[in-house]
């Protein structure tokens, strides 16, 4: 067996990574329908370690403890971009996706409590599989999971484990494959594909020397470790509260409050783009990470509720997503919101960036989607699944 700490893990990410990428380019349809590289890298590792189990081989034994570092730098980038000037742009289309998700969540709940009763299951045990994990992924179903014991659901934890791991899977394969087929049908495209990032949209430090590329660089990973730093001071906060929120939401509330704040007044020098690189580096890892470490062979022990559920909960969802695409504007931004809508209705916010970074990294930019998207699944979804969830649990009769 391979035993790796922290940074042989993170070296073996890099290589499930980049296998990713050339599956992508020697398999047609994974290129084709926009697959996610850091998934299809990472699912590779994890049959290979299924495939290992089966002979009562263990290959590797990972460390994964800069796994939720990843995703916090990931998020807090994500937070650089809340800028309040766009969300006074675009705060209605923020309202309309998010009332659209929250309808989706109790759809979800429904659908899974039905499942539950054909298999003769606790009521419960489809709202664990439904918005609980599905929608919140893995730290809301496994917050919860305690209430869910208590409530009658036996072996809830690894219940939440197994159903929000296979929604991850399922969101990043599926995400893509919907997107581009709304984009190919109505022959869509953006509006600037030659460019990252609008100008309106960055806040950009002008760099000609090397000197002056290492400094921007070197500032932007500090101002991302300080708002990382903070955002753990808010998030403890918040928590003391007793509100039970995803580890990265302060640290986003602090990228937020600072690129406002340079907004207005330009004392940091922000490098947006810059910013988002170092984040799109930390989605990727974060993700091949995560599915590398996925144990399927805990997830084929789940039997037929788990995998009949997952599997009506991704055609709903892919049926729903025409809604979604009509109601958000029938563009090229409203095909590539309904890639990241399945992303994080299936999974988490970084599996939705993912899809939708694949998506633009072909098409072109979708600045309306990548505002819209990251502020409705990675922050106002959690409230409002969190008050779903507590709805069933105490309201639905048992």
């Amino acid at each position: 067996m391979l035993v790796l700490d922290a940074v042989q893990t993170l070296a073996l990410a890099g290589l499930a990574l980049f296998l990713g990428y050339g599956l992508c380019r020697v398999i047609p349809p994974l290129g084709r329908y926009n697959l996610p590289p850091p998934v299809i890298g990472g699912l590779v590792f994890a049959l290979a370690a299924w495939a290992a189990r089966t002979q009562d081989v263990v290959l590797f034994q990972l460390d994964t403890r800069l796994q939720p570092a990843l995703m916090v730098a990931f998020f807090t980038s994500i937070g650089f971009n809340a800028s309040a000037r766009l969300l006074r742009i675009s705060g209605r289309q923020v309202a309309v996706f998010l009332l659209l998700a929250s309808g989706f969540a109790v759809l979800q709940n429904l659908l899974g409590m039905a499942v539950a009763k054909g298999f003769g299951l606790h009521p419960l045990f489809g709202v664990l599989t439904g918005s609980t994990t599905l929608t919140g992924g893995p730290a809301t179903g496994l917050a919860f999971a305690p209430l869910f014991e208590r409530a009658g659901v036996v072996g809830a934890e690894s219940i939440a484990v197994a159903s929000a791991m296979a929604g991850i899977v399922c969101g990043g394969l599926l995400g893509g494959p919907v997107a581009t087929w709304f984009i190919h049908r109505y022959r869509l495209h953006s509006i600037q594909p030659q460019d990252h990032r609008a100008p309106e949209d960055a806040v950009a430090v002008a760099v000609t020397t090397e000197a002056q590329r290492e400094h921007a660089a070197l500032k932007s990973v500090v101002i991302l470790l300080l708002a990382m730093w903070l955002g753990a001071w808010v998030s403890e906060r918040i928590s003391a509260t007793g509100i039970t929120l995803p580890a990265y939401v302060g640290a986003m509330l602090v990228g937020a409050a600072l690129r406002n704040l340079e907004d207005r007044s330009g004392w940091l020098g922000l490098s947006v783009p810059t910013l988002e690189l170092i984040g799109n580096v930390c989605l990727s890892l974060f993700l091949a990470v995560a599915l590398m470490n996925l144990k399927l062979w805990e997830l084929a022990g789940m039997a037929a509720p788990l995998l009949l559920n997952l599997a009506l909960q991704s055609v709903l969802v892919a049926l729903f997503c025409v809604l979604v695409f009509k109601v958000m504007g029938r563009d090229y931004d409203a095909a590539v919101m309904s890639g990241g809508f399945i992303g994080f209705m299936l999974g988490t916010t970084a599996n939705a960036m993912a899809v939708m970074r694949t998506l633009v990294e072909r098409y072109g930019i979708a600045p309306r989607a990548f505002l819209v998207a990251p502020l409705v699944g990675a922050f106002f979804i959690d409230f409002s699944n969190a008050l779903i969830i507590t709805g069933f649990i105490n309201f639905w009769p048992h």
